[in-house]
């Protein structure tokens, strides 16, 4: 799992989600910042400003590192604008705080089109408090796990561990009518290991209950057919 710094305290809210977005985003794909490096107009280094909340990114930046995940930028380019623009209204405020005999009134501001406004309100409503936007177990992603379909399973190494491309979680406590992305990993890290955990669908059903248990008998474990720490620990190797 990646282990990203803690954000500024100074951060503006909305800058807050956009990096928290960006980073998802990020660990979702598998890409290295020398690999966003090779693959943006942004350096290395540049990247890891952006990321940490050092430095706003460029509008192109977040629609690049869309493009190079694979994603439609059209939330991320919605929700850079809001922050872009609270970015600005608060370097203003300070400004007439700083220079209050200066100061002038401010001119109109002209009026957003109304889809743009709309758009923003109902991404900010997803995003809500906790900037989640994916799985009831906890696996956070820019994408909203839907219902009803399957997913291809990737086959690679993330910090050390294995990794299907859905999910970085070892912890996650999957149980029966589990729904979401730590579902999808785990069907996907089931099947790479031998055992048939049915539709990698991203439900938690009968299927995916007996492929645990039965992975779980094979590696030592209690063999209760919930996937916790100690199971995630075995899948990822």
């Amino acid at each position: 799992m990646s282990r990203w710094k803690t954000l500024p305290s100074g951060l503006g809210e909305r800058d807050r989600q956009l990096v928290v977005q960006l980073r998802r985003l990020k660990d979702h794909s598998g890409l290295s910042l020398a690999a966003l490096e090779t693959k943006t107009g942004s350096s290395r280094s540049s990247w890891e400003r952006y990321l940490n909340g050092r430095t706003p990114p460029p509008r192109e930046a977040v629609e690049e590192l869309a493009r190079v995940c694979g994603a439609d930028p059209t939330r991320l380019l919605v929700l850079y604008d809001v922050a872009a623009r609270d970015r600005g209204s608060a370097l203003a405020d300070e400004g007439a705080r700083q220079h209050p005999d200066e100061a002038e009134p401010s001119p109109p501001r002209p009026r957003r089109p109304l889809l743009l406004v709309a758009a923003g309100c109902a991404l900010l409503a997803a995003f809500g408090s906790g900037y989640a936007v994916a799985s009831v177990t906890g696996g956070e992603d820019t994408y909203k796990y839907e219902e009803g379909r399957t997913y291809s399973c990737a086959d690679a190494r993330k910090d050390g561990g294995r990794y299907a491309g859905h999910s970085v979680t070892r912890e996650s406590l999957l149980m029966p009518n589990t729904r979401g992305w730590d579902v999808v990993e785990a069907q996907c890290l089931l099947t790479a290991h031998g055992f048939d955990a049915g539709a990698v669908d991203g439900l938690y059903g009968p299927a995916a209950k007996d492929a645990a248990r039965a992975f779980q008998r094979e590696r030592g474990l209690v063999p209760d057919g919930l996937v916790g720490e100690n199971t995630w620990r075995e899948l990822r190797r």
